[in-house]
């Protein structure tokens, strides 16, 4: 899933010519159904690596192949995190990863083991890991630095001159990356950092896991269960990607689950036109969003907020409600005070790429370029883009561009598993029905397909990673589940439902600090 790499995770959404061939081994598009038990692997080594937030956190570092099927071959790195266990009795290791895909996970081992109930979370030794080619793990891809600096040209091309201008970036982009990582780029998707994941297990001396995934970790997780169903214990997924639609159908279904979130967020500002004073007719306050985008694409604010880096600005307020103040606050000081300043600095603070931003955005690209077969003639992607963008106008543009270089990419493609399964242990499954990341679909899909779970849905909601967020209900179930492997069961598509939580209330003042909710968020990253 589209991966915004604002890098504040997490779903997904989504030219003419190929680039170089990928070697005939890795083009293979088929999948073994079992594995060959790993090498023995050297026992981890942990050290403190205590941050301010989670001190008792500790890391170590672990050798994989770069080819799973040369495991004598070139071998790279994978970073790992723990929170360790502190009941006498453990419930062995339970791996939990943010999403992307290019999220890192070390941080996230520290946020887990803190925001469970502490008797729970005193049970498993929390495994966080930067996945290949992630933030610490080696090497670490960065295909063109600076790639999202502003200003870029407009998201929708609204002549043919900006069309062309996106598919030579796409193009220079596919480029950059062959030109500095043409031995790697085969070796980064989804089922070489599956097979990363059963060589963790395996140095943690685990003879099965247990698995909490957010957005993209939800393929992830699904995958692995897939590949290795008699090493999973307990398998948590939160916000869940359609399995069917990898990669390029899923990018299209978020583009109008995103726009939807969008809409919502206007009539959220309008039922707040006494804070905002933008109108109290939610079309008023659309017509006046795309005004501003209008007027940023022909003279970006500050000098650096253009029609795409305000679409970057806006885009997490899809992902979560929390943000929605402070963008409302800067929408209307742009519009009705003409002060550009605030967007700025909402722009900075939820839509700027960092140099972690950039690493993540190259292995998303790698990734999902790489997983599943996306078409390679430019006219597929501007006959659909432009039905979609009839239907959704507010990101649809900006995220074929984000996914535009997988019609350059130079590796062959693979076919993505079928997750179907009926070996596992009930897997438990969360899922909103408004989310725009990863819509409500994905996860009755993978409902479907997993034989025996439960999933637990939060009404109405529109947020995107719901547990752990604040909402009692679905916490509830996760901690049952985690401390006893009790699932809920239902006769319905769902197996219990919970209220979502109320919308946020304009900011009592401009300077009012984050929510535990944001820290989540900011950990999960965004597109995915």
């Amino acid at each position: 899933m589209k991966k915004r790499a604002a890098a504040l995770c997490g779903a997904a959404t989504a030219v003419a010519g190929l680039l170089t061939a990928a070697p005939a081994a890795a083009g293979s598009a088929a999948v073994p159904a079992t594995f060959a038990p790993p090498a023995p692997r050297a026992a981890l080594t942990w050290k403190a690596c205590a941050t301010k937030d989670y001190p008792a956190l500790q890391c170590a570092s672990l050798k994989v192949p770069l080819d799973h099927d040369r495991p004598g071959g070139r071998q790279i790195t994978v970073a790992l995190s723990r929170i360790r266990h502190t009941a006498k009795t453990s419930q062995g290791p339970l791996l939990v990863n943010p999403g992307g895909p290019g999220g890192s996970g070390l941080s996230l081992a520290g946020f887990v083991a803190g925001a469970l109930p502490k008797e729970i979370a005193a049970q498993y030794d929390v495994i966080g890991f930067d996945p290949r080619g992630v933030g610490k793990s080696k090497p670490a891809l960065d295909c063109r630095p600076g790639y999202f600096n502003p200003v870029r040209p407009p998201s929708v091309p609204a002549t043919p001159a900006i069309e062309r201008a996106g598919v030579e970036r796409a193009q220079a982009f596919a480029k950059a990356c062959t030109a500095k990582y043409a031995d790697v780029l085969p070796y980064i998707d989804t089922v070489s950092t599956v097979r990363d994941l059963d060589l963790i297990r395996a140095a943690l001396g685990a003879p099965r896991i247990n698995y909490f995934g957010y957005s993209y970790g939800t393929y992830l997780g699904a995958v692995y269960a897939k590949l290795y169903p008699h090493r999973v214990r307990r398998l948590v997924l939160d916000s869940i990607v359609d399995p069917d639609g990898i990669w390029y159908d899923d990018n299209i279904g978020q583009d109008l689950a995103f726009n939807a979130r969008h809409q919502a967020f206007l009539a959220w500002v309008a039922r707040h036109d006494a804070t905002y004073k933008l109108g109290k007719d939610p079309a008023k306050v659309e017509a006046e969003w795309y005004a501003m985008r209008t007027a940023v694409q022909k003279e970006p604010a500050g000098g650096k907020v253009g029609g795409g880096e305000l679409e970057d600005t806006f885009l997490p307020g899809g992902y979560y409600n929390g943000y929605w103040p402070y963008l409302a606050e800067a929408f209307a000081a742009y519009v009705k005070d003409k002060d550009p300043a605030p967007l700025v600095k909402t722009y900075k603070r939820f839509g700027a790429v960092d140099a972690s931003g950039d690493n993540s955005y190259s292995v998303y690209t790698a990734v999902q370029c790489r997983d599943a077969r996306w078409p390679r003639d430019w006219n597929t992607w501007h006959h659909d883009n432009w039905e979609a963008f009839a239907k959704a106008p507010f990101s649809t543009w900006n995220n074929a561009w984000y996914n535009a270089p997988c019609a350059f990419w130079p590796t062959s493609r693979l076919t993505p598993p079928d997750v179907t399964n009926d070996e596992l242990p009930p897997a438990l499954l969360f899922q909103a029905t408004d989310d725009g990341a990863t819509p409500y679909e994905g996860g009755v899909s993978v409902h479907r397909k997993l034989r025996g779970s439960s999933m637990v849905v939060e009404q109405g909601g529109g947020n995107h990673g719901i547990t752990l967020s604040g909402n009692a209900c679905l916490d509830k179930y996760l901690t049952a589940y985690l401390g006893t492997g009790k699932v809920p069961r239902g006769s319905g598509e769902a197996d219990a439902v919970c209220e979502k939580q109320p919308d946020p209330k304009p900011l009592a003042t401009k300077e009012a600090t984050r929510t535990g909710g944001e820290r989540l968020h900011g950990l999960m990253g965004f597109r995915g």
